[in-house]
C-alpha cells in the first residue's frame, strides 16, 4: 500500500443525524476532505460539526442517470487523487456504503492505486423504512423467513432483476424491499403479479427517518396508482410482503381504504 491515509467509505444512514454511528462521527471529524453524496442532507454535517471548522466538502451528486450527476469514474479518480495528495478522505454515502452504493467500484479503484480502504457501516434506508411502518423484515407471525433487497433501477444497458424469481421467493415467505423503485413501480408490480395475487400487501415509505417522512399501505395491484395519486417520489422504499399486516394499526385509514377500493 502507498504511504497515504486510508480512505473511509462512511454510511450516513437514512437521514436522521442521530442514527449516525459514533465511529462515523469520529472519522468525519478527523477528515480533511469529505466527498458527499446527493442523498446526504446538510443536517448530517451540521450535527457532526456544528459551529466548528469543517473539512473541505465536495459535493458529488449521483442519483440515477439524471442530468448533472457526477460520473462515477470522476469520483473514483478524485478519491485516489486526494488520498495520494495526503488528505484524510471520507466518502460519505446515504444509508450503508455496501447497499447499492457502488462502494465495490470505489474500493477497487483505490486498491489498484495502492490506497487502503476502510468501511464504516450505516443504517440502510430499507431498514429505516420498515421501522417507519412499525414492522420487521422477518416477523415470524407473518411467516417471513428472510428478506431480499432489490434495486428497481437497473444499470444502463444491464438486465433488470428477475422479478418472477423474486415473487416466488416472496410467496415462500421472503419480504421484498425495493430501493429506487418508484419510477418503475408499474412494471415491477405487474411482473410480481405474474406470481403473486393482486391483493398481496405492499407499501411505500418516502424519506424514512426524516421529518418529512410519509408512508402508505396498499396492495400490489393498487400501489402504482397510489404512488401517482398521492405524489410519492424518490427517495422512497417499496416494501412487499405479509409482514405489512402488522402495520395496519399505523396506516392512514383514508389511503388504505383508497387502495382497497382500487384493488376491488
Amino acid at each position: 500500500m502507498r504511504d497515504s491515509h486510508p480512505v473511509y467509505l462512511v454510511g450516513a444512514g437514512p437521514g436522521d443525524p442521530e442514527l449516525l454511528t459514533l465511529k462515523a462521527v469520529r472519522v468525519l471529524r478527523e477528515a480533511t476532505v469529505v466527498m458527499v453524496d446527493d442523498l446526504v442532507g446538510e443536517q448530517v454535517l451540521d450535527a457532526v460539526f456544528g459551529d466548528a471548522p469543517r473539512p473541505r466538502v465536495v459535493q458529488v451528486g449521483k442519483r440515477g442517470h439524471r442530468a448533472g450527476a457526477t460520473p462515477q469514474a470522476f469520483i473514483e479518480k478524485l478519491l485516489v487523487r486526494e488520498a495520494l495528495a495526503g488528505e484524510r478522505v471520507v466518502r460519505l454515502k446515504g444509508g450503508d456504503p455496501l447497499v447499492f452504493g457502488r462502494a465495490g467500484e470505489e474500493m477497487s479503484a483505490l486498491h489498484e492505486a495502492g490506497v487502503e480502504v476502510r468501511v464504516v457501516n450505516g443504517i440502510t434506508s430499507g431498514l429505516a423504512a420498515v421501522n417507519a411502518l412499525g414492522v420487521g423484515w422477518t416477523d415470524r407471525r407473518a411467516g417471513a423467513q428472510g428478506v431480499l433487497l432489490l434495486t428497481g433501477h437497473a444499470q444502463a444497458g444491464g438486465a433488470a432483476p428477475d422479478w418472477a424469481a423474486a415473487a416466488r421467493l416472496a410467496a415462500g415467505g421472503t419480504t421484498l424491499v425495493i430501493y429506487m423503485g418508484v419510477q418503475q413501480a408499474g412494471a415491477i408490480c405487474a411482473a410480481l403479479r405474474e406470481v403473486l395475487p393482486a391483493d398481496w400487501p405492499a407499501a411505500v415509505v418516502q424519506q424514512a427517518s426524516l421529518g418529512a417522512q410519509r408512508h402508505a399501505l396498499s396492495t400490489l395491484e393498487a400501489l402504482p396508482r397510489l404512488l401517482v395519486a398521492q405524489g410519492f417520489a424518490s427517495p422512497a422504499i417499496l416494501v412487499i410482503g405479509p409482514v405489512l399486516a402488522q402495520a395496519r394499526a399505523l396506516a392512514d385509514e383514508d389511503l388504505l381504504a383508497w387502495a382497497v377500493r382500487q384493488s376491488g
